[in-house]
This record gives structure tokens, C-alpha cells and sequence, in this order.
């Protein structure tokens, strides 16, 4: 039960809608109890098998006391009224009987239905938010396919295969519950016996049933693999057509796929045999109570009327498809409780990038950016080492170095996308844990090497984050980013849709919009992963004409690829292996003759 603490959990604010299932689900296998009860012995009586009762018996709380009123009323019937109008009371009852049963029925559906949504779409929402919440570290050691799958197929597996079957494992106990009461009013004896057997065949059903978990875990993992596979496919569709890589990729795909059927297949295997081997175990049951509880009533040997056994023979019928749908709702559960494990991975991943109870807001930088003596170190890997770095409020700081000296990693720790692992990062003096994330990321705009934009309107990726935007200041931020030209020449304007990743414009057309959102949002802090290195010549004019404007008056961090676009920079960084190796102006670091002197010398070379 552990592993759906987390479904129950959502459940605890359905008290009144789990009781209402509960009641209706009584009254419905009550009333269909009732016109089983009424079936054997009163057309028995009925048809002249058994005498009239002429004299009112004592009522009492036992199967024969309520047998024999029943029976009492009935003769009354027969007796004032004749054979037929019983008859037709008797069809009356039965009919009303089951009107009921499946009018209860039908409202304990009512009942669940919005409960199963409800913590579906809590579910859904609580992975979502999570995935909101969690650091981008957390993603970097993660397959984006297979966050997908789980936020898709894990949790269609969770509502298929356990939210699905939750009637099943509610209903189906209470009904043979209901039942083996009833049998043990009936016939003590006889359900002795029973209860010897009923456990037996749920220790075997258990026993097949338990390899089904790890076989759905495995499934689900293949699944998330698949959708890895997929989105690298569309990504880079391009590539693989142009290296003729389609039969590697595709077998790629067809393995793990066939790989995932096979595990489907033993899968369903196992639950498809639920069914069926719960159905031989209730009529081997069945078979040994008929004979057992017709030796008793041959021989005389316990106080059991003919009657009496048929009408427990026929209560323990029903209880042969109640168990096979708990059966099959119980390997259902095996399967989905897979899922939850997989979904719970997430849900509860250490958020390790938070606001202390008593952050402060910041709602202005007025000095200075500094690291002192700043690590930085993930999964046991040093990537900085004892950074110390002052950047002053207007001015420009470029990082240089090869891939992989820690250019990005260093920028990153500014908008806290990671926390240093020692010294301390300050913005105007004072630790940057110290503020709010929300209030600290609202000081930065950022522009990034691969533009970021959502399938959307040009205007709502410019005015991402920013709700009160106006149509006035989202036109001026495209005109300062050089973008107001080609926005106005499409048909629909500023509310053209851009495509999956702004995949309708021209590279320079979606850094631009980049720089725009970056604009209109007008932060003191800029942080630059080289915007123009991957453009064409007049791309890249228009888009460093645009950033040139955008970083006027305020303090930035620029990433730096090309070199000769931070000639002008206040300070040059240049890191490597995790460190500062040089810093100065252009000038000074062409004078030192060193790692600087060599990457510019490389690039003009090219």
C-alpha cells in the first residue's frame, strides 16, 4: 500500500465522495443479493415443492429467521391471492431489485469518475510543477525523452492500470465480503471449509502476479529510451539524412522497440492469465463446497436443508466474477505501481536551488557582482577552482577560453541556475542566497548561443514573463533589437505564429526575437552566450548591432566565441581548466603573449 501513499494522499480531500462510493456500492450489491435470495426457495414454495408457512415465525438477525419471514409473507400471498399474483410479485421484486442494484451502481460510477480525474490531473500537475521546480543540474544527468515518457506513458499507465482498476480493488472486496458474511449466516460449517480454500488460491494468484512490477518498471524504462530516440530524430532529422544515417538510427529505434514488445508480451502473458486461472481455482473451489456440503446434507450431518444449500451455492457463484476482477485489477495494480515508482523519482528529487525562510527581495543592483574564492564542483568533478572576480556595476566582462574551461558554468552561477559549492558569490556585498530566486533572476536578461522560443506568437515570446506588456513596448523592444523590420513584413504581424522552436524564421530572425524578450524586459544584468557565431555575415551584423544596443548602460557578462566581438570589453577573462589563467584589457592580454595572444592568433589564421 506504500506505493500508492501518494494517490491517497491526493484522496484525503474526497472524504464525502469516497463515502458515497462506499454506501452506494453496499446498496447495490444488497439489492442484488436480495433477488438472488429470492429465487430457489420461493419458487420452490411457489410451485408446490414446499408447504405454505400459515403461522408468523420470530423474527431474528439469522439466515433461516429472515428465510422464514420471507417465506411467511409469501404464503399470505398465495394463500389470499392465488399462484399467479405471487408470481408476479415475486417478478416485481426482482425487477425493482435490480433497477436498484444498477441504479446504485451507476451513482457509485458518478462518485468515481471525478475522483479518478481529480488525482490524475493532481498527478500531472505535481510532475509538472516539479519539473519546474528542480535545478537544471537535475536534467543534465537525464534523457529529455525520457522525462517525457514519464510525464505521458507512466502516467497514462498510472490512470489505465491503476486509477482504472481502483473500483475493482474497492468494489470487488466489499462484494465478496458482503457474500461470505451472508454464507456464514447461512452455513458456518460449509464457510469453515471455504475459508480454508479462498486464501489458498489468492497465494497462488499472488505467486504469478509478482514478477509483473519489475517486468512494468523495464517496460516503462524501454518506453522513455523510445521517446529519447524519437526527439533526437526530429531534432536533428537534417543530419541524418545528410549522413545518410537513417538505417542506424533506425535500428536503433527497432531495437529497443522490439525489445519493448517482447517485455509487452511476457507482460500481458501474466495478466492475461489472471482471469481465467482465478475462474478454474472459484469453480475448483465451487466443485469441493458441492461436494463436501452435499455430503453433509445427504447424510444428515449438520442442520442444512436442501434449500438452504442451493441458496449458498448459488450466493458463492457470484463470488467467481468478483474475484476474477480483483484478480485482474490486482496485476492491473502490479503494473501501474511500476509507473508511480517512476513518476515518484521525480516527484520527490531534492529541489536543491531554493529561497531561505526569510530571503530578502532585490529590487536593484546598484554596485557590483563579485566571486570570492568561488568552487564549483558536480558529482565529484571540479569544474571552477577558487574563482575570484569582481564585475562593477556598467561594465563589460567577457569569459574566454577553450570548451569545456567552465565559460558557461561560471555565467551560470549568477542566475543561480547552480550554487556554488564554496566562497560566495555577492551581488551589491551581500550573499546572492541571502535573496529570493524570483527577485535575483528578475535583475538578468539572457541571450543565449541557441535561441530559445516557444511555439507561439512572435509578441508572446517577446513578452515571455512580462503578463502587462504593451503593444507599444513590445515594438520598441523589436525595434531596438532590429527585429520591427521583418516582424511588420509577415502577414500577421507580431502575431505570427513561430513554430516548434521558432522553426518559421531564419536564424537571424529568431536570435533576434531572443534579444527583444531580453529588451523589453530592460534588466541592469545581461549575460551573453555569443549570439552571433553561428549566423551569416549579415545575420550576424544586424543581430550585434542589436546586442551592442541592448547593453548600453548596463553591466554584462559575455560569453565570448569570437573574439573580436569583445575588443571593447572593460576586462577579458580567460579561463582555463576551471580557472582564471589571464585577465585585462585586450590590449594588456595581447601584450602577455599568452592563452589569449594564441586564441586570437588562431582565429585570425581561419
Amino acid at each position: 500500500m506504500k506505493r500508492f501513499s501518494r494517490i491517497l494522499f491526493y484522496l484525503r480531500t474526497q472524504k464525502r465522495n469516497i463515502l458515497l462510493y462506499f454506501i452506494f456500492n453496499i446498496l447495490s450489491i444488497v439489492f442484488s443479493l436480495v433477488s438472488l435470495a429470492m429465487l430457489a426457495p420461493f419458487l420452490q414454495m411457489l410451485f408446490g415443492r414446499e408447504q405454505l408457512i400459515k403461522v408468523q415465525p420470530v423474527f431474528s438477525f439469522t439466515a433461516d429467521g429472515m428465510l422464514n419471514t420471507l417465506k411467511y409473507y409469501l404464503s399470505r400471498l398465495i394463500s389470499e391471492y392465488g399462484d399467479l399474483y405471487a408470481l408476479g410479485a415475486i417478478c416485481i421484486t426482482i425487477v425493482l431489485s435490480i433497477f436498484f442494484k444498477n441504479l446504485f451502481s451507476y451513482l457509485s460510477y458518478r462518485v468515481l469518475a471525478p475522483m479518478r480525474n481529480y488525482v490524475m490531473t493532481k498527478l500531472r500537475s505535481d510532475l509538472y510543477a516539479k519539473i519546474l521546480e528542480l535545478p537544471i543540474g537535475f536534467f543534465t544527468e537525464q534523457r529529455k525523452g525520457d522525462i517525457i515518457s514519464r510525464m505521458s506513458n507512466d502516467a497514462n499507465e498510472v490512470e489505465w492500470s491503476v486509477m482504472s482498476t481502483l473500483e475493482g480493488l474497492i468494489r470487488e472486496p466489499l462484494t465478496i465480503l458482503i457474500i461470505l458474511t451472508t454464507l456464514v449466516l447461512i452455513s458456518p460449517t460449509l464457510s469453515l471449509f471455504l475459508l480454508v480454500l479462498l486464501p489458498l488460491t489468492g497465494f497462488i494468484i499472488g505467486r504469478v502476479s509478482r514478477s509483473l512490477k519489475k517486468q512494468s518498471g523495464a517496460a516503462q524504462a524501454e518506453m522513455g529510451t523510445l521517446m529519447s530516440i524519437l526527439d533526437e530524430t526530429l531534432t536533428g532529422l537534417r543530419v541524418i539524412k545528410a549522413f545518410n544515417a537513417e538505417k542506424i538510427i533506425g535500428n536503433k529505434f527497432f531495437s529497443t522497440n522490439n525489445k519493448l514488445n517482447h517485455i509487452r508480451n511476457r507482460m500481458n502473458f501474466r495478466r492475461d492469465l489472471a482471469s481465467p486461472m482465478s475462474e478454474f481455482l472459484g469453480v475448483l473451489v465451487l466443485s469441493c463446497i458441492l461436494w463436501f456440503g452435499g455430503r453433509l446434507v445427504l447424510q444428515n450431518q449438520a442442520a442444512l436443508e436442501a434449500g438452504s444449500f442451493i441458496t449458498y451455492i448459488v450466493f458463492f457463484t457470484q463470488i467467481i466474477n468478483p474475484a476474477k476482477s480483483l484478480s485482474t485489477a490486482f496485476y492491473n495494480a502490479q503494473r501501474g505501481s511500476a509507473a508511480i515508482q517512476r513518476i515518484e523519482e521525480i516527484l520527490s528529487a531534492p529541489a536543491t536551488i531554493t529561497d531561505k525562510p526569510d530571503a530578502r527581495e532585490i529590487t536593484s543592483f546598484n554596485s557590483s557582482i563579485e566571486f570570492r574564492n568561488v568552487t564549483f564542483a558536480y558529482q565529484d568533478v571540479t569544474i571552477l577552482k577558487n574563482i575570484n572576480l569582481k564585475i562593477e556595476k556598467g561594465k563589460t566582462i567577457a569569459l574566454v577560453g577553450s570548451s569545456g574551461a567552465g565559460k558557461s558554468t561560471l555565467a551560470d552561477l549568477v542566475p543561480r541556475f547552480h550554487d556554488v559549492s564554496e566562497g560566495e558569490l555577492l551581488i551589491d556585498g551581500i550573499n546572492i542566497r541571502e535573496y529570493s530566486l524570483h527577485s535575483v533572476r528578475n535583475l538578468m536578461g539572457i541571450v543565449t548561443q541557441e535561441p530559445i522560443l516557444f511555439n507561439d506568437s512572435i509578441a508572446a515570446n517577446i513578452a515571455l514573463g512580462i503578463s502587462d506588456a504593451t503593444t507599444a513596448q513590445i515594438e520598441h523592444a523589436a525595434s531596438v533589437a532590429n527585429a520591427l523590420n521583418f516582424i511588420q513584413q509577415k502577414e500577421e504581424g507580431f502575431e505570427t505564429n513561430i513554430g516548434d522552436r521558432g522553426s518559421k524564421l531564419s536564424g537571424g530572425e529568431r536570435q533576434r526575437v531572443t534579444i527583444a524578450r531580453a529588451v523589453l524586459k530592460n534588466p541592469p544584468i545581461l549575460i551573453l552566450d555569443e549570439a552571433t557565431s553561428s549566423l551569416d555575415t549579415e545575420s550576424e551584423r544586424l543581430v550585434q548591432d542589436a546586442i551592442n544596443n541592448m547593453m548600453q548602460n548596463r553591466t554584462s557578462i559575455v560569453i565570448a566565441h569570437r573574439l573580436s566581438t569583445i575588443r571593447h570589453a572593460d576586462e577579458i577573462v580567460v579561463l582555463q581548466k576551471g580557472e582564471i589563467a589571464e585577465r585585462g584589457s585586450h590590449d594588456e592580454l595581447l601584450a602577455l603573449n599568452g592563452i589569449y595572444k594564441k586564441l586570437v592568433d588562431m582565429q585570425e589564421v581561419k
